[in-house]
């Protein structure tokens, strides 16, 4: 909570939304310690959530009051959102998985750039849909480490609270001010946190969902335990984010169907690649 707050007070930011995923308890953390730090007091922190569909999407709520459970309906998780006064945002909108992709149309606002999307054709794809929609544009940090947050801002034309903030979002007064993709280093970085507090989760995914494979991801794991910034790690990396280019540039503009990606089909899927 310090590291995101100095982030913030370094980065120069009036505003953070804390929009953890089915659970406002970052928000109420982050809330408890910045009133006990004097320092961070002129930082205004404001509650969101990223609420997983029943469907496997994702929707950033900003301004609600009460979490929204995971599992319902996109229209079900809007009827919430009105029902609490919020606004709904679209995040990485094109991106290869959680994404809404044409539903986003039925959010308030889109994200047109998210830091996270390197695969750069997800953003493109999102401009161009928002574009087209006539849709409110904003920008995503889709922070998940200290140093990411601010990667993206944007500037809102309101005095700083919570009230005013959101009727001036649902009213298009909020436009992109920073852009930035997240670099290799901070991408690496993520994916060990991730790594390093999710073995086990990640382990069963694996097993459950490509059982035929299971020695590669396990070989892969070992040889990160082993040496996480060993070359055979970093080489892994740069081919799969090569291989994310690929597939994204075929599912966003050849028309591709995204289901290859969904069914967790591995054969399928190293066929979209090469094909």
């Amino acid at each position: 909570m310090r590291e995101q707050l100095e982030r913030s007070l370094i980065t120069g930011l009036d505003l953070v939304f804390i929009t953890n995923h089915n659970t406002l308890n970052g928000y109420d953390n982050l809330i408890n310690y910045k009133n006990n730090h004097y320092k961070y007091n002129n930082i205004k922190i404001y509650p969101g959530e990223e609420i997983t569909s029943s469907t496997g999407e994702h929707i950033l709520v900003y301004g609600l009051t009460d979490a929204i459970k995971p599992g319902l309906t996109i229209h079900e998780i809007f009827d919430e959102v009105e029902k609490q006064d919020a606004i709904s945002s679209a995040p990485h909108p094109f991106g290869m998985i959680d994404s809404l992709r044409e539903k986003s149309r039925y959010c308030d606002m889109i994200e047109i750039f998210n830091s996270n999307n390197v695969d750069i054709f997800s953003n493109i794809r999102a401009t161009l849909f928002a574009n087209s929609h006539n849709m409110v544009c904003v920008s995503g940090s889709d922070s998940h480490i200290s140093s990411t947050l601010g990667k993206c801002i944007n500037k809102i034309e309101s005095p700083n609270t919570l009230d005013d903030v959101i009727f001036a979002m649902k009213h298009g007064k909020i436009k992109i001010h920073r852009s930035m993709y997240i670099s290799n280093i901070e991408l690496i970085k993520y994916l060990k946190y991730k790594i390093d507090n999710s073995k086990d989760y990640i382990n069963n995914y694996i097993v459950y969902n490509y059982p035929n494979c299971k020695w590669l991801f396990s070989l892969l794991l070992k040889l990160y335990e082993h040496n996480d910034d060993s070359y055979i790690w970093k080489l892994f990396y740069n081919v799969s984010v090569t291989i994310l280019k690929q597939i994204s540039f075929k599912i966003n503009f050849c028309n591709t169907s995204k289901d290859t990606i969904k069914n967790r089909n591995l054969y399928s899927f190293l066929n979209l690649v090469f094909k």
